[in-house]
């Protein structure tokens, strides 16, 4: 493989106990490029310059003011703040307001919309809104660490055994290794790996839905006294399980 072997990650994310060891992996990944984008590369120009034109999406802008450093966000900002709106003002300057007035006029928003297109300011607003300098940084390196899992089940059968015996994955990230898997796998071993994917997910679910089924019987009084078995972080279990993420986690903040 040409790109990096993250096998080390994948190995520490298969030993991890998570709910998903993807989920793992992208809060692991997550958090380095916070500490990247708000470490002292802000003040490297190349970096400022990427961060400047791509910004951060609304749920990275968040995790960016929880992790703290007044400073660094302050400066991402700035330049962000002066790209921005050297931008739409030179896109606003050359719009040509009222046009397709008239009889379009009596048309719903919906349909004036759809009749006329939206505009050049609106355009490269929700242009913008689509690309985050962190969400692009982990897009890659995330599409690495499939093809590395797939490079170990072909090639580390310690791997493949403690991938047996773990906890699998959420509902998001299993699609994710199918689709890898159905790309990456000759014939031979799709027939192997993908019932016991399959399997392996199978029998997590079934182990969640026990935990999230005996939390709510936990509540019944005549259960008042019985042991709560492995139920007791079912709820952020089931949503992980779900949806992916780890919903019970604090805020990430910068080292003081």
């Amino acid at each position: 493989m040409k790109e990096k072997l993250y096998t080390i990650e994948l190995a520490d994310a298969v030993k991890s106990g998570d709910e998903c060891m993807f989920c793992w992996l992208e809060r692991k990944l997550e958090q380095e490029n916070l500490e990247f984008a708000l470490g002292s590369s802000y003040m490297e120009g190349d970096i400022r310059e990427q961060t400047s034109r791509k910004g951060f999406c609304r749920y990275h802008t968040k995790k960016m003011f929880d992790y703290g450093n007044t400073l660094g966000n302050a400066w991402i900002l700035k330049s962000r703040l002066e790209y921005v709106n050297r931008e739409l003002r030179q896109i606003m300057g050359h719009e040509q307001p009222g046009k397709g007035g008239g009889i379009l006029g009596h048309f719903s928003r919906a349909d004036r919309r759809r009749a006329e297109g939206c505009s050049a300011a609106e355009s490269w607003i929700r242009r913008e809104e689509k690309h985050c300098y962190i969400c692009e940084r982990m897009e890659v390196i995330a599409g690495r660490m499939l093809d590395t899992f797939v490079y170990m089940l072909k090639n580390d059968a310690e791997f493949g055994r403690m991938l047996m015996e773990s906890k699998g994955f959420c509902l998001h990230h299993f699609a994710d290794v199918r689709m890898i898997c159905e790309e990456k796998l000759k014939p031979g071993e799709k027939e192997e790996w993908i019932p016991k994917l399959g399997e392996l997910m199978g029998k997590n679910l079934d182990r969640v839905q026990e935990d999230i089924d005996w939390l709510i019987e936990k509540y019944d009084y005549r259960n008042k006294d019985a042991d709560w078995k492995q139920s007791k972080d079912a709820v952020p279990r089931t949503m992980q399980k779900l949806v992916g993420g780890h919903p019970a986690d604090p805020p990430f903040k910068g080292k003081k």
